[in-house]
């Protein structure tokens, strides 16, 4: 699911269609993330949990702290743009999510390969 919705954003990146391309970035990490979950044998209760548990990969130094702050910011990002009334997002800040989510998703994959569970 987290390559489709890779895809999905440089799509939606590359038709202009910026709002669309940062939501769609945020899901790639999401279910990057919740592999993560799912392989430790939990399953999330909600968006925000997920970036809490990988906290726990920070703390048994597993995991660099950066990462669960880029989480936490596009997902910010994106809580925003769906249910502000008035919210543009620029070709920029969804290049930059593109970006981001593409290093998140190698970083996940790196975790979980090189990591055991907790």
């Amino acid at each position: 699911m987290a390559h489709e919705w890779l895809r999905e954003s440089r799509k939606n990146l590359d038709a202009t269609a910026f709002a669309s391309s940062i939501s769609s970035s945020y899901m790639a990490m999401f279910h990057v993330s919740r592999a993560v979950l799912f392989r430790d044998g939990v399953r999330e209760k909600s968006h925000y949990c997920i970036a809490r548990y990988l906290e726990k990969y920070v703390e048994k130094d597993f995991l660099e702290e950066e990462w669960v702050f880029l989480l936490d910011r596009i997902r910010d990002v994106r809580h925003k743009d769906q249910y502000a009334l008035l919210q543009c997002v620029t070709e920029e800040e969804a290049q930059s999510a593109y970006q981001s989510a593409q290093r998140f998703m190698e970083r996940m994959q790196q975790l979980f390969t090189d990591s055991a569970s907790l």
